[in-house]
């Protein structure tokens, strides 16, 4: 017997029967199949619980405790005071174990919270009731009691409890109608089908009679796929077999609607469900902000490791005389003495580490996740990324990457969607190469709209009528969409035939219902599908009846679907839409040649255009149809492949009847978001699957590509004509040849004098790049990097016909190539999660293709246009503040411990701590933490309609620049210097003045209580000199912060505390601050520490300003009112001779009688006005203003004024 047979039994009686076979057999109610028929195989299910939550009551503690001490902080400080509890060392336990817990404590309690937050919302879910039919009678249970098999009942707008099979439903045709917002976030109607033979039984009493089983593929996460049969027991031996497929599949979590009741079996339960399934845990992303502190971290950690090691030796070299290793006060005892030499030494080095380790901030991370945690409330209460007609703002799902927002330097964005409004309106349609324009209607009579193409007759003769209304009922009958019934059916009929609002179309697809509106504008409406007979009114008011008899449904690989019907006269018609791409190929006859001209010139316009076509079926061809389509459906293995073999069968050899063109309107200041992104240095990338004219239209509406780019092309049309390896080495060649190896990073299409290049390449050519060398020849493992090199010196690049995964490949590639850029995906459907996922930052956009894309992001935001506040306001705050927050916690830790280490020159080396163990425990937690939170939570370096303004700003932070090595050593210098000040300063000035005015001596505890007041004055006061946004509650905190030290020193010292063993502080402080000396000692050496800093600042900001610092600089002198200055262009631009200004007034004929502005004026809108790029103007004020290319003028009440 071999090992696989072993493991197969093991895992059979162990794991449970579902475990080890592909289908699964569920019993309908229950009941055995009769004899002979089927083995009845009885098998484990579980029951119908969800579970969301991660812990529970007993496995909290520890589950919890392990995952925080994974973090390495944690782990390092809980050795440190295990050291502490162990060997005899200088400072008490408490102070590394009092921090450590109060961590702890602070981020258990969140995620207790969180966690019993889950319990809550699964205690609610599981135990609301649902509907069982039993024994004939319906009962109610508990959700979480329910079984597989269990035949459930579900009325109108209840949502469904898990996963059924739909078996019947209050309606006669055996539809039921779904809303599946919950899970796809689509609030559009989905029609789903009970079986034909089970939908009959519709009382309690006829469902109990029903024997069945169900066999079906076992839990799998995709929601749109389900393979399963049902064999039906009636009185005769052998059963029924009809197939099951995702249109009788009934989610857990979506809701029925327009449908009175449905009856239905269970056969996913629980955390088997597919919505359960779904909520697998997306992989932790962590900022490049999170990777420095790393990085400063591993440094300080060398940096203690080093001073605990030089202070051992020095101990042991101080200790070689005699008389210093052992005085006469302080004998050893004989232990000490027999203790072997290394063993000591290891004991004080780890001393010594206990003695220094507050170099290394633990407070540091819980600060930094209250940072992120509270900041990212701001992105939530911005009223600006309010949207009124959906009635939300911003979302907030990570919290982690706040700061990344400010570090983006490529945008992958969605066209459809999120460049564009995805709301579908009908512009025209081609039968023949006759154009119809549904605006041209005169008396019920369509006036053939006037077109480039050359008529192909005048007056449509008979044929080309026939073919004109076969197009119109194709339309008409070729679709998914539902009418939404507010009254009787008669009053439906009259409704809408008089133009009264009594019902509307609903469908999955926008594209769909324009295409069904535009149809009735042009004569034929659909009114509705009942008992599988579709009705439609025609131009005579006369209603057509067409039987439909199948549905071949649209999926994204055929990109068309199809319908055949018979009609009253018997003619059986197969009718197709879908993309150009792929109807062309497939056509044998029609006016191929005038309909495709029709089609790339609407594509050039940015419309999406369909194309229709159909043919007629003979009576045998139809059963060679049903017979190819059925032995697909019951096919239980691989029946998505087989069912795409007989689509690819069936959908041949059809005649062309003609296209649509439907408009997607570009999103509201969409242009004008990706003109800022593009001046903050950023790059766009747009990923769409759309085809590549229409997604070229819109790049240009959106700015994305200029008048003076110079596209470049990597489409299969060219790989066709030459190689591959040919086409990118003339891509490569020519952008190479203007700048050398100088990338664009420096330009960004912002100089006038560089020549601009857009990328545009298709799917099929990325698959090929991608595609690793065969051979292992040079030229074909290089295409990718010849391919990043072509984008690098691309101002913008356009992939179209995209499949998901390749998005999120493109992202892959862009992540991986030697720069390590950082990424942003943005896109509002599902097929955007994927790269959204992949990106270093996900935004979803809620959308009208649904909330995937929105629930599986970082953040979610209303709009495209939110995005330019998000990135240049939000992110640039939140870098600037975390990275001041991790700097100043290093530079106040370094202040710190180094007149600690300083210390232990004067006191032999004998681990004596210069501090209390009440200043060591409460420096980092009480003393210093609030100033600094409170700074990253509100700082503002620059007003933010300035940052809104002005999107260059945005590159002076770019590439981690605030967190870069050299600015990390400054600080820790910083740091080095100010402790020397501190302890040398005390040292030098008391050397002589050790006596208070009392005659009284100066001890070790009121030198380090100096020393300790020194410093906290000074980081506090750093801080306060770092501020440029002052509110009260900055002051509050920071004097708070102070004021708060001197009265816990006043009652340390000031009162005998029962609970402490000795109190070596006892009046200490107060004596310190009876003395002249003190006080004198404290101001001076305040100011003589930040005076450095000070310095250093006023002459960077006098000789080498930074483009922030100017407008700092700009600001207070015009107290805080530059927010109100507007370029000059923007109140009356002239326009600028030979960049393409003097085109923006030219009138264009425009075909549509809409109000938005004419499609092609999209070619002259760009050029034009001054490149407000930054504030140069400022700092030199006797400039002409207009030698930057910016004017200004200050807009506050008064006369106008050049700046």
């Amino acid at each position: 017997m071999d090992f696989s047979t072993i493991r197969n039994l093991i895992s059979r009686y162990c794991a449970g029967e579902e475990n080890w076979v592909d289908s699964r057999t569920v019993y309908i109610g229950h009941k055995v199949p009769p004899p002979g028929t089927e083995a009845y195989i009885p098998q484990r299910y579980p029951d119908n619980r969800i579970i969301s939550s991660k812990y529970t009551f007993w496995n909290f503690i520890p589950k919890n405790l392990f995952e925080q001490f994974r973090r390495i902080a944690n782990f390092y400080f809980l050795i440190i005071f295990l050291v502490q509890l162990i060997i005899d060392t200088p400072t008490s336990p408490i102070t590394s174990g009092l921090p450590l817990f109060f961590v702890i404590t602070v981020t258990a309690i969140k995620q207790g919270y969180e966690d019993w937050l889950r319990h809550k919302a699964d205690n609610a879910v599981n135990q609301c009731p649902v509907h069982v039919v039993q024994h004939g009678k319906v009962v109610r249970k508990q959700s979480r009691r329910l079984q597989v098999g269990d035949v459930v009942l579900v009325k109108e707008d209840e949502t469904f409890p898990c996963d059924l099979i739909l078996l019947s439903t209050s309606r006669d045709d055996g539809t039921c109608f779904v809303t599946t917002a919950s899970l796809d976030g689509e609030s559009s109607h989905k029609t789903y089908y009970a079986v034909q033979d089970t939908k009959a039984f519709n009382t309690e009493e006829e469902v109990d009679t029903l024997q069945a089983t169900i066999e079906c593929e076992q839990p799998q996460p995709d929601l749109y796929k389900f393979v399963g049969r049902i064999n039906i027991y009636l009185d005769r031996d052998e059963p029924i077999a009809r197939p099951l497929g995702s249109e009788n599949l009934l989610l857990r979590g979506a809701t029925l609607k327009n449908t009175e009741y449905i009856y239905a079996v269970a056969i996913y339960t629980g955390m088997e469900t597919k919505m359960a399934l779904n909520y697998q845990s997306k992989s932790q992303k962590r900022s490049a902000v999170e990777k420095s502190m790393n990085a400063y971290l591993i440094v300080y950690l060398c940096i203690l490791i080093s001073k605990a090691l030089i202070n051992t030796v020095l101990k042991y070299v101080w200790q070689a005389d005699p008389n210093r290793d052992e005085p006469w006060y302080n004998q050893k005892t004989e232990t000490e003495r027999q203790r072997h030499i290394l063993i000591r030494a290891f004991t004080d080095f780890l001393a010594f580490m206990v003695l220094f380790n507050y170099i290394i901030p633990v407070s540091m991370y819980v600060t930094v996740e209250m940072q992120k945690f509270l900041g990212s409330y701001f992105i939530s209460w911005d009223d600006e990324m309010f949207d009124e007609e959906l009635g939300e703002g911003a979302l907030v799902n990570t919290s982690d990457l706040n700061e990344e927002l400010g570090q983006v330097e490529y945008v992958f964005t969605d066209k459809t969607g999120t460049l564009t409004e995805n709301n579908m309106e009908f512009i025209e349609c081609c039968v023949d190469g006759h154009v119809y324009v549904p605006h041209a209607i005169c008396n019920g009579q369509i006036m053939s709209g006037a077109s480039s193409i050359d008529m192909i007759d005048s007056s449509p003769s008979a044929e080309s009528k026939e073919h004109e209304e076969l197009f119109f009922r194709a339309l008409c009958l070729c679709h998914t969409v539902q009418v939404k019934e507010e009254e009787t059916v008669d009053g439906i009929k009259r409704g809408i035939h008089q133009g009264k609002a009594t019902s509307f179309y609903i469908s999955s697809s926008p594209d769909e219902v324009a295409l069904v509106e535009g149809m009735k504008r042009l004569g034929f409406t659909y009114l509705r599908l009942k008992d599988s007979h579709m009705e439609i009114l025609n131009r005579e008011d006369d209603i057509e009846r067409f039987e439909l008899l199948e549905v071949l449904n649209f999926d994204s690989v055929r990109r068309r679907m199809s319908v055949i019907v018979r009609s009253n006269s018997g003619e059986l018609y197969l009718f197709c839409k879908g993309a150009d791409s792929s109807i062309f190929p497939r056509v044998i006859s029609g006016k191929v040649d005038q309909v495709r001209a029709r089609v790339e010139h609407n594509a050039v316009e940015g419309l999406r255009t369909l194309c229709v076509a159909y043919k007629k079926l003979s009576r045998e061809e139809y059963e060679q149809v049903c017979h190819l389509l059925n032995s697909a459906k019951l096919a239980l293995q691989d029946r998505d492949k087989k069912l795409a073999e007989a689509y690819d069968v069936i959908e041949r050899d059809f005649i062309l009847l003609g296209a649509t063109a439907v408009e997607d309107r570009l999103q509201d200041k969409a242009a004008d978001t990706i003109e800022s992104l593009h001046k903050a240095g950023m790059k766009v990338w747009v990923l769409t699957g759309d085809k590549m004219e229409t997604a070229a239209a819109t790049c240009y509406a959106s700015k994305l590509f200029r008048r003076n780019t110079q596209i470049l092309e990597l489409t299969t049309k060219r790989t066709e004509e030459q190689s591959l390896h040919d086409v990118l080495f003339d891509l490569s060649r020519t952008v190479l040849r203007q700048h050398g190896s100088m990338t664009r990073d420096t330009f960004s299409g912002l100089s006038g004098d560089f020549q601009d290049y857009g990328l545009i390449i298709d799917g099929a050519t990325l698959s090929a790049v991608m595609k690793p060398s065969q051979e292992g020849s040079s030229s074909g493992g290089n295409y990718k990097e010849i391919f990043l090199e072509i984008c690098r010196n691309c101002s913008a690049v356009l992939c179209c016909r995209m499949a998901p995964l390749q998005k999120a490949q493109i992202v892959k590639l862009i992540k991986a190539s030697k720069e390590h850029p950082i990424t942003l995906a943005i896109g509002d459907g599902a097929n955007d999660v994927s790269m959204i996922l992949e990106a270093h930052v996900g935004i979803g956009i809620m959308g009208k293709e649904g909330r995937q894309a929105a629930r599986n992001s970082d953040y979610a935001i209303p709009k495209f246009k939110h995005l330019k506040k998000m990135l240049l306001v939000h992110g640039h705050y939140y870098y600037i503040r975390i990275s001041e927050l991790v700097q100043y916690f290093f530079y106040k830790n370094v202040c710190f411990i180094f007149p600690q280490f300083l210390y232990q020159f004067f006191c032999g080396f004998s681990q004596q701590p210069l501090y209390d163990t009440a200043y060591l425990t409460l420096y980092n937690i009480s003393f210093t933490s609030l100033p600094i939170l409170l700074y990253s939570l509100i700082e503002q370096h620059i007003n933010m309609d300035i940052l809104k303004r002005d999107p260059s700003l945005y590159r002076d932070i770019a590439k981690n620049s605030l967190l870069q090595w050299p600015i990390f050593v400054y600080w820790t210098f910083l740091g080095v210097f100010d402790a020397m000040v501190f302890f040398f300063g005390a040292f030098f000035l008391f050397d002589n003045t050790t006596f208070t005015s009392n005659g009284q001596m100066f001890g070790n505890w009121t030198f380090g209580t100096l020393v300790f007041t020194v410093l906290v004055f000074t980081v506090t006061l750093k801080l306060a000199l770092d501020t440029h946004y002052w509110t009260w509650i900055n002051h509050f905190v920071i004097w708070g912060s102070l004021l708060f030290y001197v009265i816990f020193s006043l009652l340390w010292g000031g009162i005998i505390w029962p609970f402490l063993n000795y109190q070596r502080m006892y009046y200490v402080f107060m004596q310190m601050l009876a003395s002249g000396p003190a006080w004198l000692s404290i101001i001076l050496l305040v100011m003589v520490s930040l005076l450095p800093d000070v310095v250093k600042k006023v002459i960077c900001r006098a000789l080498w300003p930074t483009t922030t610092e100017r407008i700092q600089n700009a600001d207070k002198l015009y107290k805080g009112h530059l927010s109100e200055f507007t370029p000059l262009s923007s109140l009356h631009a002239p326009p600028v001779l030979g960049r393409g200004g003097g085109n923006e007034g030219q009138n264009h004929t425009h075909r549509r009688s809409d109000s938005s502005p004419p499609k092609k004026v999209m070619y002259t809108h760009w050029g034009g006005g001054p490149n407000y790029c930054t504030f140069r103007s400022f700092l030199p004020f006797g400039e002409n203003p207009r030698l930057s290319g910016v004017g200004y003028a200050y807009t506050a009440p008064g006369p106008e004024t050049s700046v």
